[in-house]
């Protein structure tokens, strides 16, 4: 039987994108997130000593500011991985120029490309539910932008989208716009896989086992506080332009050894 050659080391990774790559809502005890990026730097620097990883990610961000405050950031420090997810943020506003995303994402993929030796987009997750359901025509355009552009330039596709696993709601938080940390650590395989490493979860787009749904008085309490705790607050958001990472600093802003930042 042929196996696929295991992929050489990679000795660094510098992932690129908004508040999935962030790692929102992998929560951990001291109150921050971990999510796919880290999980995934911590498989690889276990094959690599002296591995080294930057996680530029900043919730809330849309494609114009990754494109002006983590590209070429990124492309300076010539890692052999990038990870770009961005843009879907875009497709949630109420106006959103498909076009002008297109090209930033164009942008974006054309300076990243050269300067790493594997470069990584994702077709996002989509979790099944109505609120997102006028959005999806957007993403779906995304997605195939996407797919466009990893052909041209020769970069690796994570197909999330396409998971059966990963549109289950029990993999999302409470806000239902971010996974939870069962949904992060199969999007880590995930991109482990892309890469080339040999599976540590082959079945990571099996979806869990069925369960009885929640009874209808639950349903709808939980769907009240959904609403005043999470819908309410990000409509304003996105009506008054304002974003949740707005003044916040890159998760990990330095490429450094990933010992020194676990």
């Amino acid at each position: 039987m042929q196996t696929n050659p295991t992929p050489p080391p990679h000795t660094s990774l510098v992932a690129l994108g908004d508040s999935f790559t962030e790692g929102m809502s992998d929560l951990l005890p001291d109150g921050s997130y971990r999510g796919w990026a880290d999980l995934l730097a911590t498989r690889m620097a276990a094959r690599s000593p002296g591995f080294r990883y930057a996680n530029l990610a900043v919730r809330g961000k849309l494609i114009r500011q990754i494109v002006d405050e983590q590209v070429e950031v990124a492309a300076a420090m010539e890692p052999d991985v990038i990870t770009l997810v961005g843009g879907l943020n875009d497709t949630l506003r109420p106006k959103c120029d498909m076009v002008q995303v297109r090209d930033l994402l164009t942008e974006a993929v054309e300076r990243l490309a050269p300067s790493c030796e594997r470069l990584v987009l994702m077709r996002s997750p989509g979790r099944q539910g109505p609120v997102l359901e006028r959005f999806r025509p957007r993403m779906e355009e995304l997605f195939a932008c996407v797919d466009e552009l990893a052909a041209k330039h020769g970069a690796l596709v994570v197909d999330l989208y396409g998971a059966p696993s990963l549109a289950d709601p029990r993999l999302w938080d409470v806000d239902r716009l971010h996974l939870t940390g069962e949904g992060h650590r199969r999007v880590a395989e995930a991109v482990w896989q892309t890469l080339g490493y040999e599976p540590e979860d082959a079945d990571w787009r099996v979806p869990m086992p069925a369960t009885l749904p929640p009874g209808w008085m639950t349903r709808r309490v939980a769907d009240a506080r959904f609403a005043r705790q999470h819908l309410l607050p990000w409509i304003g958001r996105r009506l008054t332009g304002r974003s949740s990472g707005d003044g916040r600093p890159a998760k990990r802003p330095e490429l450094l050894p990933y010992e020194d930042l676990a």
